[in-house]
């Protein structure tokens, strides 16, 4: 019996021993839990609070750059001060450049007094600043509550124009916006924070340019070519310093006429049609008298008798920017290479 009951006391120890261990460990499982829980919810509570810190830097960024002033010098040396990057946007004359770059203005130019021709559709629900009585009122421009006004060209801004525009929005001033097409559209998209879309448009116009004097090279090399335009303030030659003048004179290397020159414009008479010297005419109807083309003098020119003269759309053939001038290349490829 004594050896029996020695025998259980062990067993009763030994299971003691047993539970008492498997307490601890659990102990221990439970503490360690405890702790990788806690070390969890600390991580995680520290990358909110990291996530959180770095959206309020973003934030403040974005608020920093919202607010940053620049100030830039249009070409008549006015300083002109941006605050942000402005959204509405006024630029007679101006706004085939503002459609490359992806921008509608609030209002676009019009004139029915000097023969303009609304030809871009995209525009077609734009409300119109009529300057067929001059430059609109700063009451009417006011009214369209611009952020930015663009004007195309010195002349825009005379006689008290800039000073008054100036009051309501920056005012940046061309000398004359179609003397330089590119430098124009680029000096407008960084105006507008539109430089990428500017470059993008730029370098398919440039390939244009390449392909199109490949194309004209065979035909018109030595050859003179002329703009006339019939007005309603009279007949005149388009010069190589602006408009559809600059694009085939400078940037498709077409020869001008002895009467053009190096001028701006020239005006053309029954008088002075035996001196004209060109080889191919772009005729340009604006709604001005086009009698000098039934005349003798008219028909007997080498580029009549030939079949050279082509009447051309008085929409784009006048207009400033991308979207014309492309029009304007494909249409000379066409007469002067068929």
């Amino acid at each position: 019996m004594l050896r029996l009951w020695v025998k259980r006391e062990k067993s009763w120890k030994t299971l003691f021993s047993v539970l008492l261990s498997c307490v601890i460990l659990g102990g221990l499982l439970a503490g360690c839990g405890a702790k990788i829980e806690g070390g969890n919810a600390a991580s995680e509570q520290q990358n909110s609070t990291g996530e959180a810190k770095a959206s309020a830097e973003a934030a403040k960024g974005s608020s920093n750059e919202a607010i940053e002033e620049r100030i830039v010098t249009d070409d008549l040396g006015h300083e002109v001060k941006l605050s942000a990057t402005p959204k509405r946007v006024i630029a007679p004359y101006l706004e085939e450049s503002l459609l490359k770059l992806g921008v509608i203005p609030v209002a676009r130019y019009s004139n029915a007094k000097d023969g303009h021709v609304d030809w871009l559709s995209e525009l077609d629900d734009v409300p119109i600043l009529d300057f067929a009585a001059g430059m609109p009122s700063p009451e009417v421009v006011m009214s369209y509550e611009p952020d930015i006004i663009i004007l195309h060209t010195e002349t825009f801004a005379a006689n008290g124009a800039y000073e008054s525009y100036a009051k309501i929005a920056p005012t940046y001033v061309f000398k004359n916006a179609s003397g330089n097409m590119e430098k124009s559209l680029t000096t407008i998209a960084d105006l507008l924070g539109k430089s990428a879309e500017a470059d993008t448009a730029l370098q398919a116009y440039r390939e244009k340019i390449k392909d199109a004097k490949e194309k004209l090279s065979k035909t018109t090399e030595n050859k003179k070519v002329a703009i006339i335009r019939f007005a309603p303030k009279g007949v005149n030659l388009m010069g190589g310093n602006y408009l559809a003048g600059y694009l085939l004179h400078q940037e498709l290397g077409l020869g001008k006429t002895t009467l053009v020159g190096d001028a701006n414009s020239a005006n053309l008479s029954l008088e002075v049609l035996p001196q004209l010297d060109a080889d191919y005419i772009f005729a340009i109807n604006q709604g001005g008298d086009r009698s000098m083309m039934d005349s003798p003098i008219w028909k007997s020119m080498p580029a009549v008798k030939q079949g050279h003269v082509y009447e051309v759309d008085n929409g784009y053939w006048l207009g400033s920017g991308l979207i014309a001038y492309e029009k304007i290349i494909d249409d000379v490829v066409r007469f002067l290479t068929k």
